[in-house]
């Protein structure tokens, strides 16, 4: 069963711990370096979010953004899960709860940058009243 109601609600969250990461001076300057603009494609409900590291930038909905080096695919409770730090993205690649496309080294990379932002999201969740979502 989803965790998230609608699509608005996959960008409200999942994309709000992208704006929240962008709004970190110093994650932004260990971020544009590595000019990666990274496609994540979520089902159920279905959203796309790209995110340019290289400019800093969020875009919401399929078909807006630059094209991306690599695309992930995996349900929007997968992204919830993630984001909690309950999944370890390897082990979802090799399980295939999450699919990818292109150089998956680029994004694993950034892996230990991401683990920083497990208690903004949880955060912006409790803040949001979604205790449905932090337990999910």
């Amino acid at each position: 069963m989803a965790v998230f109601s609608d699509e608005q609600e996959v960008y409200r969250f999942l994309g709000g711990v992208f704006r929240i990461g962008m709004a970190d001076p110093e994650l932004v300057a260990k971020l544009k370096p590595t000019g990666i603009v990274l496609r994540i494609t979520y089902t159920d409900p279905d959203a796309v979010l790209t995110v340019d590291f290289g400019n800093a930038e969020l875009h919401e909905g399929a078909g807006t953004g630059p094209a991306p080096d690599v695309e992930l695919f995996m349900s929007a409770d997968t992204g919830n899960r993630f984001w909690l730090g309950k999944v370890v993205l390897p082990v979802a690649l090799a399980r295939g709860e999450v699919r990818a496309k292109g150089p998956v080294a680029k994004v694993l990379k950034l892996l230990p940058l991401a683990k920083g932002l497990s208690e903004p999201y949880r955060q912006l969740l409790a803040d949001a009243g979604r205790a449905d979502l932090i337990n999910a």
